[in-house]
C-alpha cells in the first residue's frame, strides 16, 4: 500500500473507499452468520446433532450435510470452526467432509449467475459432479479417519 501510495496518492485512497464500503456490506452479515452459528451451537443439545450428522445418522446425515454445505454460502473462516466445532459436539468426519467439501465445490445459490456466463448445461453437470465427488471424498474421509 505504501509503494501504491507513492505511485499515486489518488487511486490509492480511492481503493481504500472502495475496499470499506465492500467491508462495511459485508459486515452485518458476516456478523449475522456467525452469531447464528454459535447460537445454534450453544442450544442445540449434541445428541440432536450425533442424531442428525453422527455416526449414528449414518447415509442420510452424510446426506443432509451435503445438502447444507451444497446451499448454503458462507466463507471459508466461518466454515471450519463449524466444522470444528460440530464435530466436537457429535457430527461424523463423513458428514463434516461432505459438507466443507460441498460448501466450496457446489454452488446452489450462485448457480443461477454461474448459469448465466456458462449456461444450463454446464452449471448443472458441474453441480452434480461436485455434489457426487463430495459425496465420495466423505466416505473416503470417513473411512481413513474414524
Amino acid at each position: 500500500m505504501f509503494i501504491s501510495r507513492l505511485k499515486n496518492k489518488e487511486k490509492t485512497i480511492n481503493s481504500l473507499k472502495v475496499a470499506l464500503k465492500f467491508f462495511r456490506s459485508m459486515a452485518l452479515l458476516v456478523f449475522m452468520t456467525i452469531w447464528a452459528i454459535g447460537f445454534l451451537i450453544a442450544f442445540l443439545p449434541p445428541e440432536i446433532i450425533s442424531k442428525t450428522v453422527g455416526p449414528e445418522a449414518g447415509f442420510k446425515g452424510v446426506i443432509l450435510a451435503a445438502l447444507f454445505g451444497a446451499i448454503v454460502l458462507i466463507q471459508a473462516f466461518i466454515a471450519f470452526p463449524l466444522a470444528g466445532s460440530l464435530l466436537r459436539q457429535g457430527a461424523s468426519v463423513s458428514a463434516i467432509a461432505a459438507f466443507v467439501t460441498t460448501l466450496v465445490m457446489v454452488g446452489v445459490v450462485t448457480a443461477p449467475l454461474e448459469a448465466k456466463f456458462f449456461g444450463k448445461k454446464f452449471t448443472f453437470w458441474r453441480n452434480f459432479l461436485s455434489f457426487l465427488f463430495a459425496l465420495i471424498i466423505a466416505f473416503i474421509m470417513g473411512e481413513v479417519l474414524s
